[in-house]
């Protein structure tokens, strides 16, 4: 296992291998543990890495690693990781807590509370539930309608939780969701907030409704309908977004900043044809992302569009390149 020295102490550990990474989270020593899932083309996962090591000058007894995420695609897959960077926080083996994006201080707070959790002194669990109050108080009210469950809508990970899905799903619900098994914090802290002691969990305005069998009742009753938000036509908002510009690519970040190899690669092919553009970022919107693979039956990111119909990914707009035909398809002349 290969480590960054500076100062002349160990700042990150690179992690190179899904056995390394097991290895490491294994050792009895580690009682906080946080890896980064980065990728060196991605000058934010660059930067996060320097935001990486000054936290270890500050947390000596911290750990923390950086892992190459499309290098180690078993890892990344393990974890979930869609784009970088991505954070994952373990204690004592387990994965208690992540972050997606680049946000400092947000990574901040997060090691601070953390690693102070490890070692609270007793009678001074007063100010950590406090905290932790206001943090459930903040993601039952992060949207209208906020699913608590096992694994995410597009992968449940338990029946209950696939259930509720789909009777939201059926009545065209918009709601957000938490994978409660990404933070055992808040899956622990949660039961006791809302004195409820199963997952899932569905909250309206920040009040909680019940989990799968209140819901049912709810669909039965007709009452459902009522009570959660109703989603707008999506197909009519996939149409307006993809004849928002002449030519419309659906990725992962930006013109500005790519968050994923395939992306970074198709906009560098876009902007060497000299055509003008437009981006969405499908990681911002999530309802956009599932919605589109289903609207246009193509299931991976990124998507190019030209005057509202779709070209394809990657690997289409490589030939159209490497033929010649890309300009002029760009341009609608085909």
């Amino acid at each position: 296992m290969a480590a960054m020295a500076e100062g002349g102490t160990t700042a990150l550990m690179e992690v190179a291998s899904a056995g390394q990474l097991q290895d490491l989270l294994q050792q009895p020593s580690r009682s906080l543990v946080v890896v980064h899932f980065w990728a060196p083309w991605a000058p934010q996962c660059v930067q996060m890495n320097s935001v990486m090591a000054e936290l270890a000058k500050e947390h000596p007894r911290v750990t923390f690693v950086k892992l190459e995420a499309e290098a180690v695609p078993e890892v990344s897959e393990k974890y979930e990781i869609t784009s970088v960077p991505t954070f994952l926080f373990f204690k004592n083996s387990q994965r208690v807590d992540r972050l997606d994006g680049a946000h400092a201080p947000e990574l901040t707070k997060k090691v601070q509370r953390h690693a102070s959790s490890s070692t609270v002194p007793a009678g001074s669990n007063d100010g950590v539930k406090e905290d932790l109050n206001m943090r459930l108080k903040k993601l039952t009210s992060a949207a209208p309608c906020m699913l608590f469950m096992k694994g995410t809508p597009q992968e449940p990970r338990c029946g209950f939780s696939r259930q509720i899905v789909g009777i939201l799903n059926k009545h065209n619900v918009v709601y957000s969701s938490f994978d409660i098994f990404s933070d055992e914090e808040v899956r622990q802290g949660l039961k006791t907030y809302s004195s409820w002691p199963t997952y899932p969990q569905l909250y309206v305005a920040g009040e909680l409704i019940g989990g799968l069998d209140i819901v049912k009742e709810l669909e039965a009753s007709g009452e459902l309908d009522t009570i959660c938000p109703k989603a707008h036509k999506l197909d009519e908002r996939l149409k307006d977004l993809m004849n928002k510009a002449s030519v419309m690519l659906f990725m992962k970040g930006n013109k500005q900043m790519a968050k994923c190899g395939f992306s970074k690669q198709i906009i560098e092919i876009l902007n060497n044809t000299g055509v003008d553009y437009e981006t969405f970022d499908i990681l911002e919107d999530e309802e956009v992302r599932q919605g589109l693979k289903k609207f246009s039956n193509w299931p991976t990111y990124p998507q190019l569009y030209v005057k509202g119909e779709l070209v394809g990914g990657l690997d289409i707009v490589k030939e159209l390149n490497e033929n010649g035909e890309l300009p002029s398809i760009l341009k609608g002349e085909n």
